[in-house]
């Protein structure tokens, strides 16, 4: 029986790059364009302003490579352990025989719809006037207490402490904890505000209902709240949502203190953010705006008591001229009595004139008068003459004999009531015709 033996496949025979060239046709016919969503892990800028990084999960990595014209059109900083979504075309670096993707567009992972609904919310609240400039209060040059809300075991907590520790060791603090990150974060940071509401002047009346972590205090008592920093460290924005909440706005604006916000990093932005009094780029930051160092402080009471001590060396001096003044005037009465003698005389002197000169105006005075007195009765006399015979003039004009001798007579009935007009008169009565020179009775015959 004989044996047939299988031929053997002899395989083609590459080159290098012709194998990679080939490699890369099949990913550009198989897969692109492909989008990937991943973690960012090394990312780097070159100075060519390309942009050369990894994407990783749970179960592998590919390197990705973004040039310069597509990292130009990127809104945000890429940052190791961000959730990313991307979009480029697979190849292979042929010089290195490495499998990479080429990115040309990348955004935050779920940005999109989170955006959309963070600028809704901003429109909302904006609207309403909850970022009104106008409602922003100026921060206390010195706070009695200063009030913390963030997480427990979050790195910013530390970075504040440190800051407050170092600027103002003898200003308290009052920490109320809240998760920042999560689904139940909001609630927990609206209930720690209300916890830090409770401590401010306003709400001092009411007791707390709640434990809260006292930093600092100078004394047996809970501090007195004047300002609340609401702080948290970076993240991607699904990290830094919690801040992005209504109802956590809506809380911020009915605190009795400022509020200073410093969430993420300078890039970062939250409602929170808008909603606050002051906005902190960092949650550091944030620290020192509340506080400022306590050499300032103690340099302007240095020179508050250098002043102070000036003006009390400058009275001192002055009180003790005035003392020298008073001891050299004591030391020789004499030459006061003759210095009040001079006066009394010099004054004696004023008045004798002043009498005299008074005395003598009002005799000029007096002579004036009875040199006027005879011509002014005088004219008053004559002026009176002249008006008596004026008014005798005028009544001679109106005396009715006057007319009477011009030939008219004055009728008037037999009772003395003058008769001005026909239709008073009858036929057959009797009236009288007063004359120039005498009267006529007469009888009426006609009238017309």
């Amino acid at each position: 029986m004989s044996e047939f033996k299988k031929p053997v496949l002899t395989p083609k025979i590459w080159q290098v790059g012709a194998l990679c060239r080939a490699i890369a046709d099949a990913l550009e016919a198989r897969f692109n364009p492909v989008a990937v969503r991943g973690e960012v892990s090394g990312f780097s800028r070159a100075s060519s302003g390309h942009c050369y990084f990894s994407l990783k999960d749970e179960n592998g990595q590919i390197r990705c490579a973004m040039f310069r014209r597509a990292a130009g059109l990127l809104d945000f900083t890429p940052r190791d352990g961000e959730l990313v979504d991307v979009r480029g075309r697979l190849g292979v670096y042929e010089p290195r025989g490495d499998l990479q993707l080429i990115v040309e567009s990348m955004s935050r992972a779920g940005q999109g719809a989170l955006f959309e609904q963070f600028l809704r919310l901003k429109a909302k609240l904006e609207g309403e006037g909850l970022f009104d400039p106008a409602r922003k209060r100026s921060l206390a040059l010195m706070p009695r207490g200063i009030g913390v809300v963030t997480s427990l075991g979050a790195a910013a907590l530390h970075d504040v402490m440190s800051a407050l520790q170092r600027r103002v060791p003898h200003i308290p603090v009052v920490v109320a904890p809240a998760s920042v990150q999560g689904g139940g974060a909001p609630q927990e940071l609206i209930q720690a505000l209300s916890n830090l509401y409770l401590l401010t002047p306003e709400g001092r009346a009411l007791e707390p209902d709640f434990s809260i972590k006292i930093e600092r205090k100078s004394d047996a008592r809970t501090p007195v709240i004047d300002v609340i920093l609401l702080v948290r460290g970076g993240g991607s924005m699904e990290d830094l949502w919690a801040f992005n909440d209504e109802s956590l706005a809506r809380m911020m604006t009915q605190s009795p203190v400022p509020i200073v916000c410093g969430v993420g990093h300078e890039t970062d932005f939250t409602i929170a953010d808008f909603v606050a009094d002051l906005r902190a780029p960092t949650p550091t930051a944030a620290a020192e705006l509340v506080a400022q160092p306590r050499e300032v402080w103690l340099g302007a009471l240095e020179g508050a008591t250098k002043r102070l001590q000036d003006t009390v060396l400058r009275q001192v001096d002055s009180r003790n001229q005035r003392l020298d003044l008073s001891a050299s005037r004591l030391g020789r009465p004499s030459a006061l009595v003759s210095q009040q003698r001079l006066r009394l005389a010099s004054s004696a002197q004023r008045l004798q004139f002043s009498t005299l000169s008074f005395f003598r105006q009002k005799r000029q005075e007096v002579q004036r008068v009875q040199t006027a007195v005879p011509d002014v009765l005088q004219r008053s006399l004559e002026i009176r003459q002249e008006q008596l015979q004026r008014a005798g003039m005028r009544l001679n004009l109106l005396d009715p004999t006057l007319v009477l001798q011009r030939g008219y007579a004055w009728l008037t009935s037999s009772d003395g009531v003058a008769i001005t007009s026909v239709r008073k008169i009858k036929v057959g009565q009797a009236v009288r015709a007063t004359l120039a020179d005498g009267g006529v009775d007469l009888t009426v015959t006609q009238s017309s």
